[in-house]
């Protein structure tokens, strides 16, 4: 995986063989943050980074000059890799080992952009976007982008605002 844009531009990252991570593909990260470059100021956004895996989505932000990005990741592999390349690469990503639904339902910041990728199989996914906007993590002219696979469509709900694909990467967005 490489960063796309920023301090870091063109920096390769390579993961762990022993990490089990499904990392968002170069070309649906690149499409993504074409999309995201139109819609936001990358400098001084608080971003979330849910289900964070290996920290690809986290080193972009920051790359960008994000202020700070949350990665949240319960595994605590993961966990070590991305404080360890947050440090070598010099980023602004604080690391917190969590359950994700956990941390949606308690924490009491408040984020610019809320990118969520949870492994396409796990319970729940569909609830994601309304833990989010109950528990008013996301701030008011907020973004939220969830990855997921063809198997889920969000377009009925409240705050939905389209999907993208990228090969089999699905993109769906929500804001207020």
């Amino acid at each position: 995986m490489r960063i796309i844009s920023g301090t870091n531009k063109g920096r390769k990252i390579i993961p762990q063989k022993d990490l089990k991570a499904r990392p968002t593909t170069d070309f649906a990260k690149e499409g993504l943050f074409n999309i995201l470059n139109n819609k936001i100021d990358f400098e001084n956004i608080l971003a979330l980074d849910v289900f964070s895996g290996t920290g690809s989505i986290s080193y972009e932000f920051a790359s960008r000059g994000a202020k700070l990005v949350i990665a949240i990741e319960i595994n605590s592999r993961h966990v070590a890799f991305i404080r360890n390349e947050s440090r070598k690469l010099n980023l602004n990503i604080k690391v917190v080992q969590a359950n994700a639904f956990y941390y949606l339902k308690k924490t009491k910041l408040k984020f610019d952009v809320i990118f969520c990728d949870p492994p396409y199989d796990i319970a729940g996914i569909e609830q994601i976007p309304d833990i989010i906007y109950k528990n008013e993590v996301l701030l008011p002219n907020g973004i939220l982008i969830l990855e997921h696979s063809k198997k889920y469509n969000f377009s009925e709900h409240a705050y939905f605002n389209e999907v993208r694909q990228y090969g089999s990467v699905h993109f769906s967005f929500f804001s207020k």
